[in-house]
């Protein structure tokens, strides 16, 4: 007759009814109005068919709160095969679900901006995937990426770029649809998922919407900040019908947008595909060209003004390619800088450069230096120290002095300590620091001194047009008298006419380095060239 007669104490325990409140009642003044009829109805559909039912329900306690029951109800059968008694057996498993929700929220969503994370976001694009081929429709995918997002973390604190970061989710959120995705990836990286699209130009009017509401100003901490987006667009299945591909095309167009100037939008073109690949391909070669030993050092002779003596050269890498042949610098160097593989291809530089500077102390004159190009990569990988130069010279029983380091006004700016500390070992061991290029960034005048930078390498764009009365002759005359000031040597690069020598030599500059003094060479045509100097 669905009547309650009996309980136990751990029922009380439970539900807060005591035995003589439930007797003769039915179950459902336990009802907690969370099921549907169909819920109940499906119950005794199974109690009546088999005899038992076993699922999760939620409750209601005495006190009115809800919880969840993992139950087992069962059926005695009397001799005759009739239904004599139910047992129902619960436990109460609200505390163990909720972990489960808590932990399934924390796998599946940012808990800054509480959108769909990169786990969820793969899940709900498989679905998309699924749907749209099933279904025949087209869906487009934007990869977004915050413009100087660094920037604010860096002058504000990370506190108020995670506040940032919370608004920005915000203004993504309201420029799509409720049945659209938007994800954070991580970072300032954002993904939507536009789904069902019924034109080709829905796309595009989100990506201009999500410009405009993303520079307008985040206030934070009563300051306002702008910043700005990048955001590269692919389409299924026009792009791609893989997953993994459409997340690479939406990501290459968005590197496309902030190779573009940022703060814009680009849609995904098989031009850009066969360019990533060209680049692979490209990295790959050089990688081999370090286990091939392709590289070739050559060295520009540095001419003192003064005397006219060739006592200093510049090592720089050329890369002999087995079927390109000589590959220029401007087209391998910036890639070993993306890739990383600067910091191996510098060592072998400095390797091999060391060693040829003391072979030239031997038989050309005892001060020789080469200065040897060291990219910021190389001071702030951990995985090589300073100390490591400083061993090598041990090694070949060179003296600092043998060697000078050329780097760029940039890596003086962030102040870096690992920089730092590096520079200042160098100049314990006496090798000496250039500033290459110098005149063309935002070198502080203090971290001449507070690095004991010995030169400065005026950069070619003030020598190229040099001639008597021009500001560019005023312009690095400055730069010498203070250069003499502070106790440093100035070289000027890119020289490459007689008058230009001239006048540096008669403005007061040191050193002169560029095709007109002499072409970068091989080691035997140096020799020959120079060994008979005295």
């Amino acid at each position: 007759d669905n009547k309650i007669l009996m309980v136990n104490p751990a029922f009380t325990h439970i539900t807060g009814y005591r035995f003589e409140e439930v007797v003769g009642k039915e179950p459902k003044i336990f009802y907690s109005g969370l099921h549907d009829q169909a819920f109940y109805q499906a119950l005794w559909d199974s109690i009546n068919t088999t005899g038992c039912w076993r699922g999760e329900i939620r409750n209601r306690r005495k006190s009115g709160e809800s919880y969840i029951e993992e139950l087992v109800i069962n059926t005695i059968h009397d001799r005759e095969g009739r239904p004599h008694r139910r047992v129902a057996l619960f436990s109460d498993i609200t505390q163990r679900k909720q972990s489960e929700e808590q932990v399934w929220l924390q796998a599946n969503f940012d808990t800054l901006t509480g959108l769909p994370n990169r786990r969820l976001m793969r899940e709900r694009l498989a679905q998309e995937i699924k749907k749209a081929s099933r279904m025949q429709q087209r869906f487009g995918l934007m990869f977004i990426d915050l413009d100087r997002f660094k920037e604010v973390n860096d002058t504000y604190g990370h506190e108020m770029g995670d506040v940032l970061l919370q608004e920005a989710s915000k203004r993504l959120g309201a420029c799509v649809r409720e049945s659209d995705t938007v994800a954070r990836l991580g970072g300032d990286e954002f993904t939507i998922i536009l789904s069902e699209l019924d034109n080709f130009d829905s796309p595009e009017r989100v990506a201009v919407e999500l410009l405009r509401r993303l520079a307008e100003p985040f206030v934070l901490n009563d300051e306002c900040v702008y910043v700005s987006a990048s955001i590269g667009i692919t389409l299924y299945p026009d792009d791609s019908r893989e997953l993994s591909q459409l997340l690479r095309n939406a990501d290459q167009a968005m590197y496309a947008a902030k190779s573009q100037g940022r703060n814009c939008y680009r849609f995904f073109t098989l031009a850009m595909q066969q360019a990533v690949n060209q680049r692979a391909r490209r990295v790959s070669d050089l990688r081999r060209a370090l286990e091939l030993e392709q590289f070739r050092l050559v060295y520009q002779p540095i001419v003192d003004l003064f005397s006219g003596q060739v006592y200093k050269a510049e090592a720089l890498v050329r890369w002999q390619h087995p079927e390109h042949g000589l590959v220029p610098p401007d087209d391998f160097v910036p890639l070993a800088e993306e890739s990383g593989l600067i910091v191996e291809m510098g060592h072998w530089v400095f390797r091999t450069a060391s060693r040829q500077a003391a072979r030239w102390r031997q038989t050309l004159r005892p001060d020789f230096q080469i200065s040897i190009n060291k990219s910021p990569h190389q001071f702030l990988d951990a995985r090589h120290s300073s100390e490591d130069w400083i061993s090598w010279l041990h090694r070949l029983d060179l003296p600092g002095q043998a060697v000078a380091v050329e780097i760029t006004e940039k890596l003086l700016q962030g102040e870096e300590s690992r920089v730092r500390e590096q520079l200042l070992t160098f100049r314990d061991a006496g090798i000496q620091v250039l500033i290459d290029d110098f005149g063309v960034g935002y070198s502080s005048l203090a971290n001449l001194k507070k690095f004991d930078i010995d030169y400065l390498k005026v950069d070619r764009s003030f020598v190229r047009n040099l001639c008597p009365g021009s500001s560019d002759l005023v312009l690095i005359e400055a730069i010498i008298v203070m250069a003499h000031k502070l106790g440093l040597k100035v070289i000027a690069e890119g020289v490459e006419t007689a008058p230009q020598r001239e006048l540096l030599t008669a403005i007061g500059c040191d050193f002169a380095q560029g095709n007109f003094i002499a072409k970068p060479m091989p080691v035997d045509e140096f020799e020959r060239r120079y060994f008979a100097m005295d």
